[in-house]
């Protein structure tokens, strides 16, 4: 397969108004994605939502004009989570949707990404069309005039519609009375609807991070600081917390003690759960790399199994659709409850832990002992090329020493983000002290050699 110049792990990203987060590139992946699901002669549809970025109006009307010229309506949801955008897009039919957000990345950033008319992430040889249609193939008589020019309509009620579809997640028979929350919004696309649906489901809801200014998102808030809502949580007496990131896919929860759990415990908590119901399908977990060993044990002791992806939880959901599973996740928060939704989602997956702490009748410190965590350093360190990383031999070397003294009682392995110039350090083992300076002597040896 060809490789990608614009898409990485979860759509296009980078600085906004600087190549290739600009008004212009917008236009053309706007005219591109109209083209590529423009099929059938009819009236085609898209939708487009975003976060709360400074940069998100510009994009978004750029994104807007591309659609139109093509003869595709656009459709208009505001600042809407990711997940609200996914769902927006399949139960309006339309033919794909656009999120314009660069997740949990400061404000001067941004991102574009993609859902197909079903609500999931596009498959690299979709976004490889998309790319072939900017660089290769841009015609402008692909462009109609007169009447078969795009319309744009706003969509005045998507929050409404959002508040209830999450809220029709959580049994009917349930109610959240009596139960105080402490939520972290980050300041992002999920301010108004996550505190709506806790609200309406019979929480006593403490929201912060809910009064965006265009810059604040993600400014020392949300998913990337949960110690802000666990001191939140301590403060208040709440019986849990949650911070959500920045587009409202993510989501890190906090004990009543004010103790901060990932991923890897939402998972963990629920794939048992399941696993006890029959619910569990095909008694297995989809997770990445990046999850700590003491889920998988978790898991094993628990009659499951973990199944190991690459890091995205698009690659997690791709592994779920072909092995027919419906749980699966990442330990930065993203949970996909395939039986729900589709893609990541915050606002369900707190809904899915709260759900396990109403029917169980236990506070969260108690249900997240099923799971032991092993100690875990990630580190990152910047780099100004991603160059291979199996041709750099002495970076080879120190891993593979690393490795060797780990042995069986940890791992070890580097990765380059998706999104960011970074390279990824993550070393797991028994002893932190141990795996701190094994990480801190390997970053040394990355930084020689691509820093």
């Amino acid at each position: 397969m060809r490789k990608k110049r614009l898409f990485g792990t979860d759509g296009v990203r980078g600085v906004a108004n600087i190549e290739p987060m600009t008004s212009e590139m917008a236009l053309q992946l706007g005219r591109a994605i109209a083209y590529v699901f423009k099929k059938e002669a009819r009236r085609h549809r898209i939708v487009i939502g975003k976060d709360t970025r400074l940069s998100g109006y510009m994009l978004e009307s750029a994104m807007m004009a591309g659609i139109c010229s093509m003869g595709v309506d656009a459709l208009m949801v505001g600042p809407l989570p990711t997940p609200g955008i996914a769902f927006i897009t399949s139960s309006m039919r339309a033919d794909a949707g656009v999120v314009i957000s660069a997740s949990h990345n400061p404000y001067q950033d941004n991102g574009i990404k993609f859902f197909s008319r079903d609500g999931l992430k596009l498959p690299d040889e979709v976004e490889l069309q998309i790319e072939k249609f900017i660089f290769e193939n841009h015609d402008p008589s692909h462009r109609p005039t007169a009447s078969e020019v795009g319309k744009a309509y706003r969509v005045d009620d998507a929050i409404g519609r959002y508040v209830v579809f999450a809220k029709n997640t959580f049994p009917k028979e349930l109610t959240l009375d009596g139960l105080k929350v402490a939520l972290d919004c980050a300041n992002g696309a999920a301010y108004k609807v996550a505190p709506a649906v806790f609200y309406e489901l019979g929480a006593e809801v403490i929201p912060i991070g809910v009064k965006p200014d265009g810059e604040n998102i993600n400014h020392e808030c949300g998913a990337l600081y949960p110690d802000k809502v666990a001191a939140l949580v301590r403060s208040t007496g709440a019986d849990i917390g949650f911070a959500l990131d920045g587009d409202g896919d993510r989501c890190i929860m906090v004990d009543e003690k004010g103790d901060v759990l990932d991923g890897d415990f939402i998972l963990a908590i629920s794939a048992l759960s399941m696993l006890k119901e029959g619910t569990l399908k095909n008694n297995t977990l989809v997770a990445t790399i990046m999850s700590n060993s003491g889920l998988e044990e978790a898991i094993e002791k628990g009659g499951g199994r973990v199944i190991r992806t690459a890091v995205g939880d698009r690659y997690v959901v791709e592994e779920m659709l072909k092995g027919g599973y419906n749980l699966g996740g990442e330990q930065s928060g993203h949970v996909i409850f395939l039986d729900h939704t589709t893609t990541g989602d915050g606002v369900i997956t707190a809904l899915q832990v709260l759900m396990r702490m109403v029917k169980d009748g236990k506070k969260l410190s108690e249900l997240s002992k099923v799971m032991q965590s092993y100690p875990q350093i990630l580190l990152n360190i910047k780099v100004k090329e991603k160059k291979d990383l199996s041709a750099l031999p002495t970076v080879a070397k120190a891993l593979k020493a690393i490795e060797d003294k780990l042995k069986h009682r940890g791992r070890a392995f580097i990765r380059y983000s998706g999104t960011e110039p970074l390279a990824r350090i993550t070393i797991e083992g028994e002893r932190l002290d141990e795996i701190e300076r094994m990480a801190n002597e390997l970053a040394e040896v990355l930084k020689k050699e691509i820093g």
